[in-house]
């Protein structure tokens, strides 16, 4: 179930409950009239399956809710109330099929914004994927995966191109070029800095790395992987599933290869740089390809199931 806390304008307040009152799924609605300061107002408040959460929003967004007053939207844990599992029961399709396309566009929003805490997470794990690379160290691989913050970017270009949004995708695009570029540009002054400190060598890149080597030479599971890691990324967003995530960031080879490439680059081991960054942009396409599949499925799925739902339900 999901939390609303609306401040209405008071002339629309009764549209508002309107609205509230004949979306299937909905209860607990709660009119305080006068009760908002800023900006001045009613609060509404009600509780809504997620199942229909999508419809409501838009409908409130619609009466300009969103511009005149403000629409909260909280996840609700736990709920003991026979009306609650009611409104469940009534609400069509299943709550994890359910994607709240404003939720989501707001959480892609924010995770691809080019910020300074963005762009020092993309540094740092490529530099620690450097060190890993360097040192076929497979467990600094997978510790630099987890730290890599750039699946936020990857999902946003994916909503912002099924949404027709293209500010979003264009924003997350922007955020997912710049981080890679500033993180290699950084990791190759890196690598250039441990060499004379002693730590790297040029003779680290040339021998056997059996544990790494895979970073700089792509091949079709590399694709395959990236696909399936796009699609089980996207679940994990649309379904509030955020655990997943780890998973998928320690699946695709991504921040490894861009740190192969920065420590190649400084070498001048230019097959394995351009290996690397093979291995960087397939990767990086795979996802996209596949987050944009799976939203549109998504879309489709539930068109589909709240098509059946409204032909076989009976009209009152």
């Amino acid at each position: 179930m999901l939390h609303l806390r609306m401040i209405t304008p008071s002339d629309r307040t009764d549209a508002v409950v309107r609205t509230v009152e004949r979306t299937v799924g909905t209860t607990h609605l709660v009119v305080l009239p006068g009760a908002a300061r800023i900006p001045p107002g009613d609060v509404v408040t009600c509780d809504v399956a997620r199942e229909a959460g999508d419809e409501l929003l838009s409908e409130l967004r619609a009466l300009g809710i969103d511009k005149d007053g403000s629409i909260a939207v909280e996840d609700i844990d736990l709920s003991l109330s026979e009306r609650a599992d009611r409104a469940e029961r009534e609400a069509p399709g299943e709550a994890a099929d359910a994607v709240l396309w404003e939720q989501l566009s707001e959480a892609t929003h924010e995770e691809s914004s080019l910020s300074i805490t963005y762009s020092a997470f993309m540094i740092i794990a490529t530099m620690i994927a450097a060190c890993g690379v360097v040192l076929d160290n497979a467990v600094l691989i997978v510790g630099a995966m987890a730290v890599g913050p750039e699946f936020g970017p990857l999902a946003g270009v994916c909503t912002g191109l099924v949404r027709r949004a293209p500010k979003l995708a264009a924003r997350s695009l922007f955020a997912l070029l710049v981080g890679f570029a500033a993180a290699m540009a950084a990791t190759t002054l890196f690598s250039l800095v441990m060499d004379a400190l002693g730590l790297f060598h040029g003779s680290m890149l040339d021998k056997p790395r059996p544990n790494t080597s895979f970073i700089w030479q792509p091949d079709p599971f590399s694709f395959v992987v990236a696909l399936l890691a796009g699609v089980a990324g996207v679940l994990s967003l649309t379904s509030a599933k955020s655990g997943a995530l780890v998973g998928v960031a320690i699946s695709v080879t991504t921040v490894p290869a861009a740190a192969n490439a920065a420590v190649a680059l400084s070498y001048g081991e230019f097959a394995q740089m351009w290996g690397s960054a093979e291995q960087l942009l397939l990767n990086l396409f795979g996802i996209m390809l596949a987050g944009v599949l799976t939203l549109l499925c998504q879309k489709l799925l539930w068109r589909t199931q709240r098509g059946n739902w409204l032909r076989t339900t009976p009209k009152t």
